[in-house]
């Protein structure tokens, strides 16, 4: 076991089932289709860092799909929302022992190794480190131990996350991490090559 675990959360990748916002610009298909991508991407990501590796499903746990056992931990989310969610994994985690964790999002093309790896050194110096997203929320999420005022947001996936979540951490020291752009909308693929095929219609 390493001292330090990476979590990510997902959603079970289903027609009808994830991307919502997107959808509404491409389709579900196409929806599907690219959150697929964001999926394998994240797994690819994760699978590059020296660290145990968790995946919780949103639904229910799958075990013939893409994150392979033999690197991935599986997990049910449980919780009334995301907050709730998000704290019962962290708790998880450090009653297993686990010295450092860090959460990420698996909607983010931007995301990548570098990232994740720096996010880890910079606790050893830092209570905790987050990584703020584009759109007012945050990307990533790491500590050395549990705060469980900090899943306590009004509003999750509203453009204030990542403020609230700031000055629930105002007295601990936080190292804050380049914003990077998740995709929730039909104008977020623009920039992104991989995914000019789903814009035909845009």
């Amino acid at each position: 076991m390493h001292k330090n675990l990476i979590i990510t959360f997902t959603r079970n990748p289903e027609l009808g089932k994830v991307k919502s916002r997107l959808a509404k610009g491409i389709g579900e298909a196409s929806a599907l289709e690219v959150y697929k991508l964001l999926l394998e991407h994240t797994k690819n990501v994760l699978l590059k860092l020296d660290c145990d590796k968790a995946v919780y499903y949103s639904v229910k746990v799958r075990e013939n799909d893409i994150w392979n056992p033999k690197f991935f931990s599986k997990h049910q989310q449980f919780g009334d929302d995301l907050g709730e969610r998000m704290y019962n994994a962290f708790d998880n985690g450090f009653k297993k022992g686990y010295e450092k964790i860090i959460i990420v999002g698996s909607d983010l093309y931007d995301l990548n190794a570098e990232t994740i790896t720096k996010a880890f050194k910079k606790l050893d110096q830092n209570d905790n480190v987050i990584g703020p997203a584009e759109d007012g929320g945050y990307y990533l999420l790491g500590m050395k131990t549990l705060h469980p005022s900090v899943f306590k947001i009004e509003n999750w996936g509203t453009e204030t996350v990542y403020k609230q979540t700031i000055l629930k951490l105002n007295d601990n020291s936080v190292y804050v991490l380049n914003k990077l752009n998740d995709i929730d909308y039909v104008e977020d693929l623009v920039p992104y090559t991989v995914f000019k095929p789903y814009l035909n219609n845009y």
